[in-house]
């Protein structure tokens, strides 16, 4: 007993000293791998993910995601100023690449390195659509979700960790470990990286609206995505993404906010 006490107490002061503060929510967020250590990491998986793959140079698509990204990028370093966050993006290095490829993916690493697939592109149909999937890739490195799935990840092991050193009987051990993992990944881990998703949309309009893009475009995007689904989804609570359904409702209820922000930044009328 008195061991299982001190463990948790470990946890709890591990997880109080290994947090970061969310500079869009004002939220402490889990942060037990530090940016000079992720960064570096995710530059080098980066790197050799280029090498590995058919990277698309010198087309109008290719000079477009690299446009709209310095754009989403320039409007992320206007809104972190303006809020008290001068110096948030020194160690970011910011890289735009289209990748030649069928799947209707893009995907940002940690510190600002993102792809673009080939496939993705007639779905977003357009320079607006292609800024609506760059704000959200490019919001999910400003919040720095890619170090708090790694950090809920070890939370996750820990737990489990906890649980079989603090549970004796085998029986009990074994459905402690069939229960836990279904229970944390249902009830933790998915509900997490939703919520992740859902912050990085929201983020993603404002910026999106901040460099000149019509943030109604977004909504228009995720009919497209819906459609081009077939309804072959799973259910939401199954899924580490919102429902197509349920973003496209958030984005449509919030496209008025992120106009009246942008407008804080002089933008007035919105690209065609």
């Amino acid at each position: 007993m008195k061991f299982r006490k001190k463990l948790i107490g470990y946890g709890a002061i591990i997880l109080f000293l290994s947090c970061a503060t969310n500079p869009f929510t004002g939220k402490k967020t889990m942060a037990f791998v530090p940016n000079s250590q992720l960064f570096p990491t995710a530059f080098a998986q980066y790197d050799q993910f280029l090498t590995e793959n058919n990277v698309v140079k010198g087309t109008a698509d290719a000079e477009m995601i690299s446009r709209v990204g310095q754009r989403i990028a320039v409007a992320a370093e206007r809104w972190l100023n303006a809020n008290g966050q001068q110096g948030y993006l020194k160690d970011y290095k910011w890289e735009y690449n289209l990748v030649n490829d069928k799947a209707v993916n893009a995907w940002c690493m940690p510190g600002g390195k993102i792809v673009f697939y080939t496939g993705i592109l007639p779905i977003a149909d357009g320079e607006s659509g292609v800024a609506a999937i760059m704000g959200h890739e490019v919001a999910h490195a400003l919040a720095n979700h890619g170090q708090q799935r790694m950090s809920a990840g070890m939370l996750q092991q820990f737990g489990a960790m906890a649980g079989n050193i603090a549970i004796k009987d085998e029986a009990s051990r074994t459905a402690f470990n069939q229960y836990y993992g279904v229970g944390s990944t249902l009830g933790g881990m998915l509900p997490f990286s939703r919520s992740h998703e859902t912050q990085s949309d929201e983020i993603g309009l404002r910026l999106m609206a901040i460099a000149g893009y019509n943030p109604d475009e977004a909504a228009e995007l995720w009919k497209r995505m819906k459609a081009n689904s077939g309804g072959q989804v799973p259910p939401e609570f199954l899924s580490t993404h919102p429902s197509n359904d349920t973003r496209i409702a958030n984005l449509t209820k919030w496209a008025p906010n992120a106009k009246a922000e942008a407008k804080k930044f002089g933008v007035e009328s919105f690209r065609e």
